[in-house]
Order: structure tokens, then C-alpha cells, then sequence
């Protein structure tokens, strides 16, 4: 095992797994629905408005989206939304809290490898149930040591979660697409924090990289973390 980073904690969201594509299919059906009412990149900004409010009430997840959608719908209509539109909303978060999973290229390779020499650690975000079912759909739990499944990802929570696990985020690693959640929280509790691009991200998950910080590392994909840990050892 690495003397130096003996934690390693993967994110799930579209970084094992799809997971954006599917909420900008839903997004598309959302502005086709209401095209009659308002133009599609005004309807994306009343959406984006809807869920920078929201997530507080509902946190992170499809039903939040779902509710940010409804809300929004009746916002633009002012009022007048047709219960038939409400119902395809519905119908849609639906859909997409029973679609089923599609690992990323090289998810199963790199959570297995890693967890052969480290504790190995899920750490996502969003709704409780859903966030269970596509971890059982996933064939991937088997290989985590831990599941940890929270309102949100900030400093104290990784702090937490990587003493209860592990040797603390001194020695620990976070894994994940986003880097306001997975990354920069990380490394202001001094651990370290690898960014692997998706090529879809929510603009509330968008922030600066930490350029040149030494424990900031950026991969094309997972299928080249097995080298990461090799030359940080």
C-alpha cells in the first residue's frame, strides 16, 4: 500500500457512471413542452434560477429537478401551465429515477485495481434512494469499503468522513467530475483532489481549478489513475 495515500474515495455521478446526459435529455423534452410560453434559453435560466433556490428545500437529485421544473413551468405560464404538461414532467423524473446504469469506460478497471492496495470509499451527493439503486445496479458495491451518501460535499464533510475511514485527508484522495464538490473541498482539507472531466457538467458544479497546487491532479479518465498512484507512491 501507498505510505502515502492509503484512502481513496470515488465519486458516482458521471464519473462511474452516466448520469447529466440523461437530466439534458429531460431538459430538452422540458423546453419542447413549453415552447408555446417562452423561448428555450430563457426557459434554461428561469430552470437554472429554480434550482440555485431549491436546493436547499430538496437537495441534490431528480426529485429536486423535477419540482424545479414543475415550478419553473408555472412561473413562465404564469400560471396557466395544462395539467398535461405537469403529468409529462412528472412521467419524466419518473423515467429517469428507473434508467439503467451505464458505467464509464473504465470504472470497473480502476475501482477494482485500487481497491486490491487501499480502503476504497463511495462518497456521492443527491437523493438516498435513488443514489442506493444505482449502486446495486452498478455491480460495483461489492468493491467499496464504504458507502457515504451526503447532502453535499464541503470541507467538513470530507474531513469527517476520511477519519472515520481512514488515516484522515492528509492520506486520502477524492476522485470526481466536478470540481467545486469532488476537488477544491478536498484540498482545503489537505488532501488530495483528482479531477477527471466528464464533457457535461451543471453549471452549479462549475468552479476554478486549482492550478499548480501540489495535490491537485487532473486525468483524462480513470483508466489512467493506476499510473497516478504508481508515481505518487
Amino acid at each position: 500500500m501507498s505510505s502515502q495515500i492509503t484512502t481513496i474515495g470515488f465519486d458516482a455521478d458521471d464519473t462511474l457512471w452516466q448520469n447529466e446526459h440523461f437530466f439534458r435529455l429531460t431538459q430538452d423534452r422540458f423546453c419542447e413542452l413549453l415552447r408555446d410560453f417562452t423561448e428555450a434559453d430563457a426557459l434554461m435560466d428561469r430552470l437554472l434560477a429554480a434550482e440555485r433556490r431549491n436546493i436547499g428545500h430538496y437537495g441534490f437529485g431528480i426529485k429536486g429537478f423535477v419540482l424545479s421544473m414543475i415550478e419553473t413551468a408555472i412561473e413562465v405560464t404564469d400560471e396557466t401551465v395544462p395539467a398535461s404538461v405537469i403529468k409529462e414532467l412528472i412521467a419524466a423524473g419518473q423515467d429517469m429515477l428507473q434508467h439503467p446504469i451505464e458505467l464509464l469506460p473504465h470504472a470497473r478497471e480502476a475501482v477494482e485495481s485500487v481497491a486490491r492496495t487501499h480502503h476504497v470509499l463511495l462518497i456521492t451527493k443527491g437523493d438516498l434512494l435513488d443514489q442506493e439503486r444505482k449502486l446495486a445496479q452498478s455491480g460495483l458495491g461489492e468493491l467499496f469499503d464504504g458507502v457515504e451518501i451526503v447532502c453535499n460535499k464541503t470541507t467538513p464533510v470530507y474531513h469527517e468522513i476520511f477519519h472515520r475511514h481512514g488515516a484522515g485527508p492528509e492520506r486520502a484522495m477524492m476522485i470526481g467530475n466536478s470540481m467545486k464538490s469532488d476537488v477544491l473541498p478536498v484540498i482545503d482539507a489537505r488532501g488530495w483532489g483528482v479531477f477527471i472531466p466528464h464533457g457535461l457538467a451543471w453549471e452549479l458544479e462549475h468552479a476554478d481549478a486549482p492550478d499548480g497546487h501540489a495535490r491537485f491532479r487532473e486525468l483524462p479518465d480513470l483508466g489512467e489513475l493506476t499510473a497516478l498512484l504508481a508515481e505518487l507512491a
